[in-house]
């Protein structure tokens, strides 16, 4: 059973524990790296910009308005904990989402 400590379940959602990798050619899920999920972003970590981008690629992969992603820890990391609140949103439709390729 994979590692899914990077997924975890919320009562109308779901919270990812993440680390972001800035300044990358194109946003793109990479994998699991230990316990939080890899995101490289097309972004600069300055002025916030990287924070948006993360609500805006995720909120764009799940199909869900950018108000329904929310960073609640870690604004000023690479490490950060995000809550996805939306009907339907699941931790089985975040793998299938996150993980296409079996990337874990």
């Amino acid at each position: 059973m994979p590692n899914e400590a990077w997924c975890t379940p919320l009562p109308n959602g779901i919270r990812l524990a993440v680390q972001i990798t800035p300044n990358a050619k194109k946003s793109e899920v990479i994998g699991v790296l230990g316990e939080a999920l890899k995101i490289k972003l097309q972004a600069q970590p300055i002025e916030g910009r990287a924070n948006e981008a993360l609500v805006r690629y995720l909120a764009a992969l799940f199909g869900v308005p950018k108000g329904a992603v929310t960073i609640t820890q870690g604004l000023a990391n690479r490490r950060k904990t995000v809550e996805i609140t939306a009907h339907g949103v699941t931790m089985d439709g975040a793998r299938q989402v996150l993980m296409p390729s079996g990337r874990e």
